[in-house]
């Protein structure tokens, strides 16, 4: 009878208290939580980055097309989409001169918050913009999805005084 009580015995010492268990699942939550405080904020600065180094991308292109057609796309050429694919030109001289696409296959032309990359040409005439500035506007409306509130992601110009010059929220 007493090797039946120390097999017993045995199984009894082979698993885990309810105090360990316990002990294993509060250091799990406590880590999730240092995860969520250290790394949430960390998100946040890498979406405004990558949208930032988008831009940047799309300006590139944007400025490519410009010196093969001899202008940037207008809102009737498809805006942005004529930087992925050839848009209908009414002169076929200028339909010759697209040598796109001007951004890599597979490039998205939205946010990482899902909303659509904004580009409007200005009209600098109308605009009263200084000669520093470019001939539009490229920017990301931000995580709120709302135009012209402090979260939006403008592209940097070299006039740091305007107002769309500044990458908001920062």
């Amino acid at each position: 009878m007493s090797i039946g009580k120390t097999r017993m015995i045995k199984r009894r010492a082979a698993g885990f208290t309810l105090i360990e268990i316990l002990l294993v699942i509060v250091i799990i939550l406590l880590l999730a939580g240092a995860l969520v405080v250290f790394v949430l904020p960390q998100q946040k600065g890498a979406e405004k980055n990558t949208t930032k180094l988008k831009l940047g991308q799309i300006a590139t292109a944007l400025d490519t097309y410009r010196l093969n057609v001899g202008k940037y796309p207008s809102e009737q050429e498809g805006g942005l989409d004529a930087l992925l694919k050839k848009p209908t030109f009414e002169n076929p001289k200028l339909a010759e001169k697209w040598q796109g696409p001007y951004l890599k296959p597979g490039v998205s032309l939205d946010d990482p918050w899902g909303n659509k990359i904004r580009y409007e040409l200005v009209d600098r005439a109308v605009e009263g913009d200084e000669k520093n500035s470019l001939p539009y506007k490229l920017y990301s409306v931000g995580p709120d999805g709302q135009p012209d509130t402090d979260d939006d992601v403008r592209l940097m110009t070299e006039d740091k005084n305007a107002t769309g010059s500044s990458s908001g929220g920062e």
